[in-house]
């Protein structure tokens, strides 16, 4: 007898539409509120992907109330040594070789999830006028990259360009 595999096709249609009403639904909300009045500044809540383009590795990336700057890269199964941080212009570049991994093609996987794949070249912005560079700190653990930069002790403001008016007919 013919082995025969099962799909829910309920339940891949409910979560169809419900991808498609949360799509629906940020058209509806727009753009996020600024935070008060006159300050320029929009807000914005956890939710927001400022990096949409990096699917993997999974990552978090915050500022600290200290004004850090965290990157966290769930990395499970890679070395640390297969892994390569630096900073090119404004951006920290992470590269990461995946780890050797036997594959059988004889398997019957019931789930796959796990990716083993290069990491090429993603950048994060990290201005070198904000972040102190010599002092980042970046900890392996557990499968867990957290890289941490420190912000500039002396934040001075660029220096602008003044530009003179003149009035018309002068």
């Amino acid at each position: 007898m013919k082995e025969r595999f099962f799909y829910d096709v309920g339940q891949i249609l409910d979560e169809v539409f419900e991808r498609a009403n949360e799509f629906k639904n940020a058209f509806k909300e727009g753009f996020p509120p600024f935070c008060g009045e006159g300050e320029g500044r929009f807000c914005w809540g956890e939710n927001v992907d400022f990096y949409p383009y990096y699917t993997f590795p999974p990552s978090n990336i915050y500022l600290t109330d200290k004004r850090e700057l965290v990157l966290e890269f769930a990395l499970a199964g890679y070395s640390e040594n297969d892994i390569k941080l630096e900073f090119q212009g404004d951006y920290l570049v992470l590269t990461a070789k995946p780890p050797v991994y036997e594959d059988n093609a004889n398997y019957k996987y019931f789930k796959r999830r796990l990716k083993f794949k290069e990491i090429q070249a993603q950048k994060y912005h990290a201005p070198e006028r904000r972040f102190a560079r010599d002092k980042v700190k970046a900890v392996f653990k557990n499968g867990i990259l957290k890289v941490t930069i420190p912000p500039c002790e002396d934040l001075a403001p660029a220096e602008g360009v003044r530009i003179e008016i003149f009035k018309e007919g002068d």
